[in-house]
């Protein structure tokens, strides 16, 4: 899995100019499934997110994970993030599960989230989405298994 972990002050995802989901203070996360991951794999991506210490203790200093601050995520699919670009000018998609795969472990990975306690907001797997946030930081992470 790849994923791509937002600090933000807002986020939202439209489709049709109809806002489907939305948070304040958390987490966006992008979740790109490799045709490889598993759902050991969903389970360690999905405790990385919420302990992550990316927000700001008393002292200004990134110290705190979501699960202290009580934020949400909004997670949203992207099997872009596994388009290989080191070849040519288009990228390349084999390294990304196929739909139904891929669909399974995002829904996997969401659970997992929730099963934390925290609010999780998500997209619509395999839509036309439009995503707005703010980046608060800006602080960005790249997590890999």
């Amino acid at each position: 899995m790849k994923i791509v972990v937002q600090r933000v002050s807002m986020a939202s995802v439209r489709i049709e100019k109809k806002t489907v989901a939305e948070i304040n203070q958390g987490l966006m996360v992008l979740i790109g499934v490799d045709k490889k991951d598993t759902e050991t794999d969903a389970a360690w991506c999905a405790d990385k997110c919420v302990n992550l210490r990316i927000f700001n203790d008393e002292n200004g200093k990134m110290n705190r994970s979501l699960m202290e601050t009580g934020g949400s995520i909004l997670a949203v699919s992207q099997f872009t993030l596994l388009g290989n670009t080191k070849k040519g000018r288009r990228p390349s998609f084999v390294e990304a599960a196929e739909p139904e795969k891929g669909k399974r472990l995002y829904d996997y990975f969401v659970q997992r989230l929730k099963s934390f306690n925290v609010t999780v907001k998500c997209g619509v797997f395999g839509a036309m989405m439009d995503v707005e946030l703010i980046n608060e930081g800006p602080v960005t992470l790249l997590i890999e298994n």
